[in-house]
């Protein structure tokens, strides 16, 4: 018996929290070296106290912190990216605090001083979204005197809005023309992020911006108005969208009050607010982390609970262009794209990254796809096994694999790496069948060996050569033939053994026969036809044996193909579904901007609004028409390339990848 096992692993133990999620935790090795290891496919890595992200060094370049990129790394979950941004001393960190549900966490401080530097990040799981896992990112405060530096400044904003799928930005007071004014960086953003590598005489960067920037959220601290208009109550979002109502007129004094308001207005398609009330008096508010929720004014704890409620339930997780989804691994890399990006005094590109996300991250998809094609079969497989067996084993490890391989894929648009991962396992399992093929050749050699060794006895001693010996060889071997069919009745490679074997005793039964001298020539010459039937009866058993083994080759590579085919139909339609989406909250924010400046008496800017919104129309059923063709495509793409090392399949669609075409374009 030929048995495979997976190595041991460092020694591990694991924890359970309130919310049934397992913990990472390490136990060191004999060279005293922590291994991380996962205690359950669905947990993601949970930290219990933030750690910094990007820092600067001592030149003042930023750069990703290690620790940081290695936890994100082993977030294989989608992720919802909260970031937080305003000016220094405004008590930012407080509110990521709530949203990870501790009192203590990211450093509040309680001095005149900026306390964060760089960008901090804790990773928690999600509280309402299974297998999500929510990222909170701390910026350091803008604007702080000390450090003098604005365009430090600038990128840390740009950052936080280009690794985000949630932007806050927190505030003091009032949300007036001076609060305003200190969000300049968002009017900064089309100088220091692209879109697209190359921008056509057509693009409108409005658009592209709405469907690849963050949910905009405004937290007003410490405020102290009522929220009324004309004498009526409105809401913390109304409120926000009144002062970002544009001031009539067109001098350079107007433009440059517009112009974060414009900004707002045409990056951030869904704009939300909240005002919270002063949480303490001012001595307490030098120990925020240490007061207790009955220290802290009820109003303010009533806002604290809403924010964090509405961040839950409305943040999304981040996507780039297409819809595609961003896991940790991928938002250490983007991560690190973009630092690079800034470090070596280029603009950020989000073309540009998902190319270079798409290189590091497919190679590492094939990789791990196949690492866990590996560990499943291994974890079953005990040669030799029935066909069918086997068969079931690769057919469930290669749905693990395939599964692992499409969460941490990326743009993988030409389906290179998919193929690549088809392959090599394809390759692995024709490796494995050989090696089945081989075990039961040597178990059933074993057996025959066994079963024939009193032929084998009998014509080494030469029992058989005297008269009447060919019969007794004749019934000695059909007995024994039969004996071990019996004893074989299920293996595979039996009869081809058995066939080897009767090929090579043909000589001895000739001689047999012709020693025979009771048999006449006519008895002899009947025998000598019946040992050719016999024979070629054996060899059409033989060949029998050879074609299910093909057809079942046949059946496992059609089985290949459609998994891969399916899952990779299926991802496809979520992405092209998000990117639908997308485009749909883009042209209900267009419409309502348009709504609102027809409304303000901006006649001019309205029509303007008009062409971008009928410049959308074009291109969203530009993209719905091409959808069918794009599909079509990579089926005949796929199937075309699969077929040059899976000879057995048809390539077409089946099961779900079927189900979906049909219901994507009936």
């Amino acid at each position: 018996m030929l048995r495979l096992f997976l190595s041991e692993a460092v020694p591990i133990d694991y924890v359970e929290d309130r919310a049934r999620r397992f913990i990472f935790t390490t136990r060191n090795n004999k060279d005293g070296v922590g291994k991380v290891h996962r205690t359950a496919p669905e947990m993601s890595y949970i930290m219990k106290e933030p750690i910094c992200l990007i820092s600067s060094d001592h030149e003042g370049r930023l750069c990703v912190q290690k620790e940081a990129k290695t936890i994100l790394d082993e977030i294989t979950q989608p992720v919802v990216v909260v970031s937080v941004v305003g000016l220094y001393r405004t008590g930012k960190s407080y509110l990521m605090n709530r949203l990870a549900g501790q009192q203590k966490g990211f450093a509040l401080g309680s001095t005149i001083e900026s306390k964060t530097k760089g960008i901090w990040m804790w990773c928690v799981p999600h509280p309402t979204k299974v297998e999500h896992t929510l990222v909170l990112l701390d910026t350091e405060g803008l604007g702080d005197v000390d450090k003098g530096d604005e365009k430090h400044d600038t990128w840390i904003f740009c950052l936080a809005v280009l690794l985000s799928s949630t932007l806050v930005y927190n505030s003091l007071g009032i949300i007036d023309n001076n609060a305003l004014e200190k969000l300049h960086y968002v009017t900064e953003l089309t100088k220091n992020i692209r879109v697209r590598a190359q921008r056509g005489a057509d693009d409108n960067d409005s658009a592209e911006f709405m469907r690849v920037f963050p949910s905009f959220i405004w937290t007003v601290r410490d405020f102290t108005l009522e929220l009324k208009k004309e004498g009526q109550p409105i809401t913390a979002n109304q409120y926000l969208e009144s002062a970002l109502v544009l001031k009539p007129g067109n001098s350079a004094k107007i433009e440059q009050i517009n112009l974060p308001r414009r900004c707002l207005r045409n990056f951030f398609a869904e704009r939300q607010c909240f005002v919270f009330p002063r949480p303490a008096r001012d001595d307490d508010l030098r120990r925020m982390e240490e007061l207790m929720e009955t220290e802290l004014d009820a109003r303010f704890l009533q806002r604290a609970k809403e924010f964090c409620a509405y961040v839950f339930s409305s943040a999304k997780p981040k996507t780039v262009t297409g819809g595609r989804i961003v896991t940790g691994t991928v938002l250490g890399s983007l991560t690190e794209v973009y630092v690079e990006a800034i470090s070596s005094g280029r603009i950020p590109c989000l073309e540009n990254a998902v190319e270079t996300l798409a290189q590091i991250q497919n190679g590492r998809a094939v990789e791990q796809g196949l690492q866990v094609y590996r560990s499943e079969v291994f974890k079953y497989l005990c040669l030799p096994l029935d066909p069918a067996e086997l068969s079931d084993i690769h057919a469930q490890a290669e749905k693990k694999a395939v599964e692992v391989f499409i969460s941490t894929s990326f743009n993988d648009t030409e389906q290179k790496s998919q193929l690549e991962l088809m392959r090599q396992i394809q390759t692995e399992y024709e490796e494995m069948c050989r090696q089945n093929q081989d075990e039961c050749v040597h178990m059933c050699r074993s057996k025959l060996e066994c079963v024939f060794a009193p032929l084998e006895k009998s014509l080494n001693d030469g029992s058989f050569m005297q008269p009447g010996g060919y019969q007794d060889y004749r019934d000695t071997l059909k007995h024994l033939t039969k004996e071990y069919r019996q004893c074989t009745l299920t293996q595979l490679m039996s009869e081809e053994v058995l066939s080897q074997y009767l090929k090579e005793k043909e000589k001895f039964a000739k001689s047999i026969l012709a020693a025979d001298q009771c048999l006449s020539k006519a008895e002899r010459e009947m025998e000598v036809e019946q040992l050719k039937r016999e024979a070629l009866e054996q060899k059409q058993k033989a060949l029998a044996e050879q074609n299910r083994l093909q057809e079942q080759v046949f059946r496992d590579q059609q089985k290949t193909y459609e998994q891969h085919m399916n899952n990779l139909l299926e991802r496809m339609e979520k992405e092209h579904e998000r990117a639908r989406e997308d485009n749909k909250r883009v042209m209900e924010a267009k419409l309502k901007e348009q709504e609102a400046l027809l409304q303000q008496g901006f006649q001019e800017k309205a029509a303007q609004m008009q062409k971008e919104i009928k410049n959308l129309s074009q291109e969203m059923k530009k993209e719905g028409e091409s959808e069918r063709s794009t599909f079509s495509k990579v089926v005949d793409t796929v199937g075309t390339a699969a077929a040059l090392f899976l000879p057995g399949i048809v390539p077409k669609v089946f099961g779900l990848g079927a189900s979906l075409l049909s219901k994507m374009f009936r």
